[in-house]
């Protein structure tokens, strides 16, 4: 049972930490994954949500520009110059002209905000938000690199992506391109 005076559990994490571990391949079978719940949900079964590719984008982005600081942190932008997409059901380039405005908080962790588009092979033009938590970890542990994505895509062949939860990775590309690799997956 839980304590009252416990936080309440924050939703977005709850789902990012499930996807990390569905793509890390540390994840439970599905089966295996149904726990048995306490307290007055204790008939619900515990399932937690699945991950499925949907594509990857290489994301080619110009240098840094400093916007100057703010009570929050540091704020900046990095444009985004061009970049392609692919997956198991689209593929395209990534327009210039997007840009990531990021904030770097008093505690060392960064958040992105990234809005751009990619145009798909027969031209649809899809709008990507791509929101990043980068967290640099603690006592020397690895950063973790996750993201929430919501993709716009007009009616028609691409409409299906109207419909997805999606969840990500971020990964630098650096030194050997100034770009970033965006992984998306659909929590199913």
């Amino acid at each position: 049972m839980m304590h009252r005076d416990a936080p309440p559990i924050d939703r977005r994490m709850l789902i990012l930490s499930g996807a990390a571990l569905a793509g890390s391949g540390l994840a439970a079978p599905a089966a295996a994954a149904e726990a048995t719940a306490t307290g007055p949900l204790a008939d619900i079964p515990l399932v937690p949500p699945r991950t499925e590719f949907v594509y990857e984008a290489v994301v080619e982005i110009a240098p840094l520009v400093p916007l100057g600081d703010s009570p929050l942190g540091e704020r900046r932008m990095v444009p985004i110059t061009g970049g392609r997409f692919q997956g198991p059901r689209l593929r395209g380039i990534v327009l210039p002209g997007g840009a990531d405005r990021q904030l770097v908080r008093k505690d060392g962790v960064r958040r992105l905000d990234a809005l751009y588009e990619l145009r798909t092979e027969d031209g649809a033009i899809l709008t990507v938000r791509n929101q990043v938590t980068i967290d640099p970890g603690r006592d020397g542990g690895p950063d973790s690199r996750f993201s929430t994505i919501d993709v716009t895509a007009p009616e028609g062949p691409h409409a299906w992506l109207n419909r997805l939860v999606l969840v990500g990775t971020l990964h630098s590309l650096r030194p050997a391109q100034e770009a970033v690799l965006v992984r998306a997956f659909r929590l199913a």
